[in-house]
């Protein structure tokens, strides 16, 4: 379900939005925020609630591993899209999970006109790595 009021988007985010995703907003497009679930100092899993504001997308980055790796995203509240290079890109919704496997291509974000979250979790592996690479091409996106 679409979500372009911030206040009946509040009301879905059942993982609460977080604070402005300061850290890496240099990879991003828009504003993002960042409400992690665990903490990180004593979970074997990193997991986070990521909230984008309508339009926001992330840039187009790898999750590197020499063995495992990889990203799960978990849809929670509004609507977004995934990218994978070379594939057309999929719209999600809550109840939508993306298992995205290391070495892949990818970006994910809000769509233009919703509010959108997700969890992230970050796969376990051996020499793990983000390569934050170019933003996605804005005529590209605004065609979704």
């Amino acid at each position: 379900m679409k979500a372009a009021n911030k206040e009946e988007f509040e009301k879905m985010n059942m993982f609460g939005t977080g604070i402005p995703n300061d850290g890496y907003a240099q990879y991003f497009d828009g504003k993002s925020f960042l409400n992690p679930l665990v903490d990180s100092n004593t979970s074997p899993l990193f997991l986070a609630n990521v909230t984008f504001e309508p339009g926001c997308r992330n840039h187009w980055h790898i999750h590197h591993a020499s063995k495992g790796g990889g990203q799960i995203l978990i849809c929670t509240a509004g609507e977004g899209w995934y990218q994978e290079e070379g594939k057309p890109a999929q719209s999600l919704t809550p109840g939508t999970v993306v298992v995205i496997p290391s070495e892949t291509k990818h970006w994910h974000g809000a769509k233009k006109d919703s509010w959108f979250s997700h969890i992230s979790v970050e796969v376990p592996g051996e020499d793990t790595s983000t390569e934050w690479l170019e933003a996605v091409d804005v005529d590209a996106y605004q065609a979704l």
